[in-house]
């Protein structure tokens, strides 16, 4: 699989530091954030393929984070992260446009897997765009 970038967007910052490190470990290209307004800014800065979202943060919440995203980067595939169970949010979610949405504490080999996955939606959605643009030449 090719390689992809990812930003993880938590306020715990012991969390963020453990799973980054554990994801360095692994040879991932992984970045992070401890805001949505920062989060924001990190993807108008570099590329960016996936961002792994906590849901409730101070200031913009996980919600409000990925509805800026979906508006200014469609193509950037969102997990939603939380340590508290809430169906609403999940739900929530799912309907603006996150790719999935996991529990902390998450698994690190679920939380790879699910990267993956979300990587492969944006390079078929990537592939399909091209296809569009050849073929109105």
């Amino acid at each position: 699989m090719d390689s992809f970038s990812t930003l993880f967007v938590d306020d715990e910052e012991e969390f963020l530091a453990t799973v980054l490190k554990r994801l360095k470990k692994r040879n991932l290209e992984v970045m992070g954030a401890n805001s949505g307004e920062e989060a924001l800014n990190v993807l108008k800065s570099r590329h960016v393929d996936i961002v792994v979202l906590d849901v409730r943060m101070p200031g913009m919440d996980g919600i409000q984070t990925l509805r800026e995203i979906k508006k200014e980067f469609p193509l950037v595939e969102v997990l939603m992260l939380t340590g508290h169970a809430n169906m609403e949010v999940a739900v929530e979610g799912m309907e603006l446009g996150a790719f999935d949405y996991l529990m902390k504490p998450v698994e690190i080999d679920e939380l790879l897997y699910k990267l993956q996955d979300a990587y492969k939606k944006k390079s078929l959605q990537e592939e399909k765009i091209k296809k569009i643009k050849t073929i109105t030449k």
